[in-house]
């Protein structure tokens, strides 16, 4: 068995930059949260209207989201962080002007642009991290949406911190969009030009002759080519990636309905304080960012498939005492269990979504399932609030409980696809043998 590659200087400004960057959206999403009770406050305005207010953020991400892979595609992907950055700073800039002059209408175009720049990143995002795991030989995406975690647990600490100090939220968050700046300054140097974009160019110049394809014939799944939107739909007439697709859709469900909810889940649910509420959100932020990054070596040798089988088990369990149990205590521990449980199924499933597939079926195999991931976050989450309006908040979460149970029962799909052994020493096999045995390669022991 040969080592894992060794990682030269410019990988390892890209691995960088990735986790910088992504630290840094992680701490301006969880700073604007954080003080979104002070921007009410300052605009004046009643929850209804703060919650149309806030509609702005769920526009300009899905906008983000939608787009980002075509993009990227067209463009490469640095060129989409790019934009995302530039969007994003402007967002932050736009709220904190809008919340200093007590105009709800700058708010909700601020928040418009920030979630633009949020969904164009992300997805850009998780196709450079992931080929850089193919670089690598070995998990990265764990560790890049880990920095994203950890970012949101030092944004929210900070963000409580300049709460309590009463600091004013427009200085606060054009002080987080400087960071950002460069932040972003710094990563869309160090990423290299054209991922996704050359991927496609050098398959369409030299169709089957990419090392590793599934088909040999340069052509998505379906026979068509996954460039064009007809591409990026063709994709989905993979059985596999459906499969892994509704196993990203529970996953990412899980992860924001406690985003979403968790601290009204305790408070509406448990009777907590809206103290102990927060803190219990807090609890999760910590055991999503420590699973995370703790994830890699577990997925190295129990595999994509046994990890989040497990995984989506343990989150499920946790789910179910937060639901049932008549103790505020031990809800709050189960918290823990919900974190651990959803951390990696999201980043896991998008590593797998491109295993066996050529580099530019890659990228879009990849964007396709971080789209409907991002989706299943930003939208499926709020719908549990009409729910919750007829059986009650902790009946609702038994949307998410059915979830994680329906995902553990698939995850056989995240198994990496094994080509037929073309000849000793040639052909896509012989390739899977001369690499490193990364988590995708290891045998199913669950």
């Amino acid at each position: 068995m040969k080592n894992p590659p060794l990682m030269d200087a410019a990988t390892r400004r890209w691995r960088a930059a990735l986790f910088l960057f992504m630290l840094a959206t992680g701490v301006s999403m969880a700073s604007w949260v954080a003080r979104t009770p002070a921007v009410r406050d300052a605009l004046e305005v009643s929850t209804g209207s703060m919650g149309l207010v806030l509609f702005g953020l769920s526009i300009g991400s899905m906008a983000g989201v939608l787009v980002s892979g075509g993009l990227v595609r067209r463009h490469g992907g640095r060129s989409v962080i790019a934009l995302g950055a530039g969007l994003l700073v402007a967002g932050l800039a736009v709220i904190a002007g809008g919340a200093a002059l007590e105009v709800s209408a700058g708010v909700f175009g601020g928040l418009a642009l920030f979630g633009a720049g949020m969904g164009l990143a992300e997805v850009a995002f998780n196709i450079e991290g992931a080929a850089v795991e193919r670089t690598l030989g070995r998990p990265v995406l764990p560790v890049l949406h880990g920095c994203f975690s950890l970012g949101t647990v030092v944004g929210a600490l900070a963000g409580m911190a300049l709460t309590a100090v009463r600091f004013p939220v427009g200085w606060h968050l054009a002080a987080v969009a400087v960071a950002v700046t460069a932040a972003g300054v710094w990563t869309v140097r160090a990423v290299p030009a054209g991922t996704g974009r050359a991927e496609a160019e050098a398959d369409a110049q030299n169709p089957g002759s990419a090392p590793g394809s599934e088909t040999g014939t340069g052509q998505g799944a379906g026979g068509e080519r996954t460039g064009g939107v007809r591409g990026q739909l063709a994709v989905w007439r993979d059985r596999r990636l459906v499969l892994i697709g509704l196993i990203v859709l529970a996953m990412a469900f899980a992860e924001g309905s406690a985003n979403d909810w968790l601290p009204l889940l305790m408070v509406d649910g448990h009777g907590t304080s809206a103290t102990a509420g927060s803190l219990t959100f807090m609890l999760f932020a910590v055991a999503m960012t420590t699973g995370r990054f703790a994830g890699g070596p577990l997925l190295v040798r129990y595999g994509p498939a046994a990890v989040v089988r497990a995984s989506a088990l343990v989150a499920a369990v946790g789910v179910a005492l937060v639901i049932f149990s008549s103790s505020a205590l031990l809800a709050g521990a189960a918290v823990v269990l919900w974190g651990l449980g959803a951390s990696l199924g999201f980043p896991v499933t998008i590593s797998a979504a491109g295993e066996g597939a050529r580099p530019a079926d890659a990228s879009a195999r990849v964007a396709a399932v971080s789209t409907a991931g991002y989706a299943a976050f930003l939208v499926g989450p709020p719908s549990l609030g009409f729910l919750a309006d007829h059986v009650g908040l902790r009946n609702a979460m038994v949307v998410v409980l059915v979830l994680l149970g329906g995902a553990a029962l698939i995850t056989r799909a995240l198994r990496s696809p094994v080509p037929e052994r073309e000849g000793p020493g040639t052909g896509a096999a012989a390739s899977r043998e001369g690499r490193p045995r990364t988590g995708s390669d290891q045998p199913d022991l669950v």
